[in-house]
């Protein structure tokens, strides 16, 4: 196997492989920082990175490296994990479970984000279309967003009655001890923006066509009825803030600060330790040398158009 290209100054094999890995979390950056003329008209404000971006980047590959130590110690512990993001609309609550399940097992870590109820759903007992997306031992389930759409947009907006929402508070706290005693990890996070910055984060959203669909209906009615969110979102932590399971606030006005700070307490909340793994060794492949590949018909390939 080839490692430098000789006299060409180009990278070996293994330096490309590897940054080829980490290109994904600089294309989510770029994508983040990305602005046309008419965005940058959108405001004058000036925004000074908490955090300086080689720092981000270097704390961030290393909280990810724990994340997959912690994901081994999950499966071989069956351990069963389950964290709620829940927040303002454009909070910074996608970014964060991006980073945490960019270099997951998918069949370990799930996300979860569940649509609108069905006509049928909303005649159920109101946890159990939630019931069945929760882990098996050696699984970790990440929800973006939760059972608190209750307490929350749905009670703001008028989708649940007066009596539904109290029925609500009323049995979360013993669901989730409930949860609890059955062996699950229950996190909650709850993502905290300024009505500033999710403004200026809303009107990105509206001016950039590679993220207008994350612009909902419901997510300028939030802007709306911000302060009736508020006031919703104090009586929910009064009174589901359980010592089995209780709140985490995420300050999200810098998002490359909020990930790294709800990574690292994320990691904090598991008492995962490394999880010793035999060497592995590649085996020869076995050769026959009376086998010969077939020619192809070029018409099967996909065209090389870059």
């Amino acid at each position: 196997m080839a490692t430098k290209q000789d006299g060409s100054g180009g990278k070996s094999w293994v330096e490309a492989e590897l940054e080829d890995s980490f290109d994904e979390e600089l294309e989510m950056e770029i994508d983040d920082e990305r602005l046309s003329r008419g965005l940058s008209e959108i405001t004058d404000l000036r925004h000074e990175p908490v955090i300086e971006r080689r720092v981000y980047f270097r704390e961030l590959f290393r909280l990810q490296a724990e994340l997959v130590k912690l994901q081994d110690w999950v499966v071989t512990n069956q351990y069963k994990l389950v964290v709620i993001f829940e927040g303002r609309d454009a909070a910074g609550k996608g970014g964060v479970i991006k980073r945490i399940s960019q270099r997951l097992d998918p069949r370990v870590c799930r996300v979860v984000a569940l649509p609108a109820p069905t006509d049928r759903e909303k005649t159920q007992w109101y946890f159990q279309r939630y019931v069945p997306h929760l882990p098996a031992g050696g699984e970790i389930v990440l929800f973006d967003r939760s059972w608190y759409n209750r307490a929350g947009v749905e009670r703001v907006m008028g989708f649940a009655t007066p009596d539904q929402v109290q029925d609500f508070f009323h049995d979360v706290p013993e669901f989730e001890r409930m949860l609890v005693r059955s062996g699950i990890k229950l996190v909650k996070y709850w993502f905290s923006i300024t009505d500033q910055e999710q403004q200026l984060r809303f009107l990105m959203r509206i001016h950039d066509p590679m993220k207008q669909w994350k612009l909902s209906p419901m997510d300028l009615q939030s802007r709306v009825r911000w302060e009736r969110y508020t006031k919703v979102k104090e009586e929910m932590f009064e009174r589901t803030n359980i010592d089995e399971a209780p709140w985490w606030i995420v300050e999200g006005n810098d998002k490359k600060q909020a990930r790294l700070n709800c990574i690292s307490h994320l990691l904090q909340q598991v008492p995962y330790e490394d999880v010793p793994h035999d060497d592995v060794t590649l085996p020869d492949r076995e050769s026959n040398p009376d086998y010969e590949r077939k020619v192809l018909p070029d018409d099967l390939y996909v065209p090389q158009k870059f």
